[in-house]
């Protein structure tokens, strides 16, 4: 049986979780919770995941988890995990790394089970099952929600983190019945889409929760291609962990950005995996996506910096020669390359972002060194 582990990062009531117990326990996951210490909370999370193995980690618990890895000199360390940050989810992956998991899905708090979905099984079946079907895109990037049947929506629509540039919004795609083993799955939703706050503020929402729907999955294991890109949201995502070193979750609430820290490790890890000759899909499990409600106009302007990065970045990763025959290396060669190309970016603040998260990359793989 695999060793499986399940990291969310959150502040709320786990009820979700509880929701996929039967899953969870048929597969005896572990959950890791990367939370902010409130005792309360936790005091109802404990009943909620009573007959699931699981470990909180806040703010304190971070600390002296360093602490007791790496000694005296382990101030430096914890500031790899941004706090109050949807990415806290990378302290989950270092403990799954760590404590050698097969396989890490990561799951938000607000998404629930689907009728007639299986979580574990699924997710195992599309990592792990050499079928499914291939797609290549002539133009680099593959809209996501085009596997996806979509409710009252009038023209074609795009996911956070699907570049804004024309030729990236043209759907040229080129099917093959080729599946394959894979090293990432990413989960599809019904329910509420993933979509930017420009998207849904264009449909006339400011409570952050468009009115188009997801309804049901067209296919169930779709394998990216090589050169070939999409929008990785870590909403219900799940990853072999050898790849861990190489799927950092961004250092996001830096300068004012935020909400691209998933969207960037996924291309990210892409472009390695596809060097590597390694495989990516996504697919089942469909599970049902029911977003809190919150204000458009401040996920806008969190999202606005990061969407004029996300043109440039993109073609960075692309255009960055790989050499090396292992994530950790490719990892480290990738995060040479962007400091190389900061003075692509044509604002001061986008290049002083990308260099912290360098810095930031490079200190994830010392982390992940000190832990082997």
């Amino acid at each position: 049986m695999n060793k499986v582990y399940v990291v969310t990062a959150s502040i709320n009531e786990l009820t979700n979780l509880s929701m996929f117990k039967d899953s969870l326990q048929r597969h005896e996951v572990k959950i890791v919770v990367a939370d902010e210490g409130d005792e309360i909370i936790r005091k109802r999370n404990r009943k909620l995941l009573s007959v699931l193995e699981h470990e909180f980690y806040g703010p304190k618990e971070r600390k002296e988890w360093f602490k007791q890895r790496f000694g005296s000199n382990y101030e430096h360390y914890p500031s790899v995990i941004p706090e109050r940050c949807h990415a806290e989810t990378s302290f989950g992956f270092l403990v799954a790394w760590e404590e050698s998991a097969d396989v890490i899905i990561e799951i938000d708090d607000d998404v629930f089970p689907a009728t007639g979905s299986d979580l574990v099984k699924e997710h195992l079946d599309n990592l792990l099952k050499d079928d499914g079907v291939s797609v290549v895109s002539r133009n680099h990037w593959y809209n996501t929600l085009n596997n996806l049947a979509l409710e009252d929506a009038s023209q074609p629509l795009f996911p956070r983190g699907h570049p804004y540039t024309p030729e990236s919004r043209r759907e040229d795609y080129t099917w093959t019945k080729r599946g394959g083993t894979c090293v990432l799955n990413m989960s599809l939703w019904a329910g509420h889409p993933d979509l930017d706050a420009l998207t849904i503020l264009y449909h006339g929402s400011l409570n952050g929760r468009c009115a188009v729907r997801g309804t049901s999955l067209k296919k169930r294991k779709v394998v990216v291609g090589d050169g070939t890109y999409f929008a990785v949201c870590s909403m219900n995502t799940s990853f072999k962990t050898m790849v861990a070193p190489a799927f950092y979750q961004l250092f996001m609430k830096h300068l004012g950005i935020d909400r691209f820290d998933d969207i960037w490790s996924g291309i990210f890890l892409k472009k390695i995996a596809d060097h590597l000759n390694h495989k990516v899909c996504l697919g089942a499990p469909l599970v049902y996506h029911d977003k809190r409600s919150r204000s458009t106009y401040k996920d806008l302007k969190a999202e606005l910096e990061g969407m004029i990065i996300n043109e440039t970045l993109w073609k960075i990763v692309d255009s960055t020669e790989l050499n090396c025959d292992d994530y950790h290396s490719c990892y480290e060669e990738l995060a040479n390359s962007i400091q190389r190309s900061l003075p692509t970016f044509s604002e001061k603040t986008h290049a002083d972002f990308m260099k912290h998260q360098v810095d930031k990359m490079r200190l994830w793989l010392e982390v992940v060194d000190k832990l082997e």
